[in-house]
């Protein structure tokens, strides 16, 4: 019985997983709202969240590749009909990436100045940055430990728990920055940046434990360890190893981008962080048809019905271009309003509003972008993903980068390195992806 790819399938699994999508992004878009907003160096609190979050993203993606290496291995046992002997692999695997983070803040934390003097922060900038990072890491590990479980549920065909964990995650997160940035007459006192961090560890490890009490009441995944690794523990590792090096070169570009940002001065790094935040929120607004060729593509590739999985890709492309197109028509319909949404600075909106079309000129071309990278990773072929993503930061973003920063376009230059940077990584995916299944539909 072939498997249903059918509108209906995928948006069963895409808007769920669009809506999980969201909630990252979101908890860094909120704070960007509330801090550009207070009455107390508003510029500096904002240019100083825009690097820290910079920073902790770049965490989170490289360690939390762990969810698309689970998703991956349990489809695949799921499109084979073998789920019974995977259901040991995410406890150790959950494992193996809580205690990474925990290690990752230990050897962050004291080193916070020195890390965001690398990031080209200085005066109050830098001070809010340790401020609001000294906090906010704490929800790190608590952040990846969501990231495994979501990785378990899509690979079980799974997107509605992600979603409600994420619903409320977000939604306690907008409600507490409101609350403890600006406080409460007499009753909690204004605590501005700090506020924000507070916000998000207390929302990070909420979703944590509706996570874990999901997991364990509502799929028949256990958490014990078992006496012994797994004999997918080496593959899953392997996974891993290649999303990691393949995340670092990710985020090398956005080190770049964030980096001369900041050195263009505290109104550029504002800018900029309001541009990143709303393209991120577009690229995981993407992420809900991503997750469906993500988990589709892996469970195809197990059960072998490689006509579905070219008959997959057709359709997810279709849905990417109109998905991102609809993003970029609502971008330019409320073009004047949507920097004020984040801030009131005069300075920061002008240089926001300069480059805010190419920003929204990228989501269609994000859209399949990502839509294949998440086929990809369920069909386990990080290997390639890893190759793609650095030879098109090394070969297309920086060299782009340095090039149009040498003409002086500053933040134009940071945006047009990102759009060349995102068709370098999916021309190649869907060249691949062609002549590795197109061939297997003749035989």
């Amino acid at each position: 019985m072939n498997t249903d790819i059918s509108l209906k399938r995928i948006n069963k699994l895409a808007i769920p997983a669009l809506i999980a999508g969201i909630a990252e992004p979101l908890l860094s878009i909120t704070d960007t709202a509330i801090i550009g907003n207070i009455d107390l160096n508003a510029t500096e609190s904002l240019a100083a969240v825009g690097i820290v979050g910079a920073y902790i993203s770049m965490l989170i993606w490289v360690f939390g590749q762990i969810r698309s290496a689970i998703s991956s291995i349990i489809s695949q046992y799921v499109g084979a009909n073998k789920l019974k002997d995977v259901t040991n692999l995410p406890a150790q695997a959950i494992s193996i990436v809580v205690v990474g983070s925990v290690f990752i803040l230990a050897i962050s934390y004291p080193f916070a100045k020195e890390i965001f003097k690398f990031y080209n922060a200085s005066g109050a900038v830098l001070e809010y940055c340790i401020r609001y990072f000294k906090i906010r890491i704490f929800g790190f590990p608590f952040s990846l430990f969501v990231f495994a479980i979501f990785g378990v549920f899509r690979g079980l065909q799974n997107t509605f728990y992600p979603m409600v964990i994420a619903i409320i995650g977000a939604l306690l997160n907008i409600v507490l920055d409101i609350v403890l940035v600006y406080g409460i007459d007499g009753i909690i006192p204004a605590m501005h940046i700090e506020g924000a961090a507070y916000a998000s560890v207390i929302a990070q490890v909420t979703m944590a434990i509706i996570s874990l009490i999901l997991l364990l009441k509502k799929t028949s995944i256990s958490l014990k360890f078992g006496t012994s690794f797994h004999s997918e523990i080496p593959r899953l590792l392997g996974m891993i190893g290649n999303l990691f090096i393949r995340t670092i070169a990710l985020n090398t570009a956005l080190y770049f981008a964030t980096s001369y940002a900041t050195d263009y001065g505290a109104a550029y790094i504002a800018a900029y962080t309001i541009g990143i935040n709303i393209w991120l929120l577009g690229a995981f607004m993407i992420d809900g048809y991503s997750s469906a060729g993500n988990i589709l593509s892996g469970k195809l590739l197990g059960a072998k019905e490689y006509e579905t999985l070219v008959a997959l890709s057709t359709k997810l492309f279709k849905y990417g271009i109109i998905t991102g197109s609809i993003i970029a028509l609502v971008g330019f319909v409320f073009y004047n309003f949507i920097g004020t949404i984040f801030t009131k600075e005069n300075a920061v909106l002008v240089q926001f509003n300069n480059v805010f079309w190419i920003v929204l000129l990228t989501q269609p071309i994000s859209a399949i972008t990502f839509i294949f990278d998440g086929m990809f990773k369920g069909m386990g072929f990080m290997k390639y993903l890893r190759n793609v993503l650095i030879l098109s930061t090394g070969l297309v973003f920086i060299p782009t980068l340095l090039f149009f920063d040498w003409l002086d376009y500053k933040l134009v230059a940071i945006w047009i390195a990102f759009t060349l940077w995102i068709l370098a990584r999916g021309l190649p995916l869907i060249l691949k992806f062609r002549s590795t299944f197109l061939p297997l539909l003749k035989m």
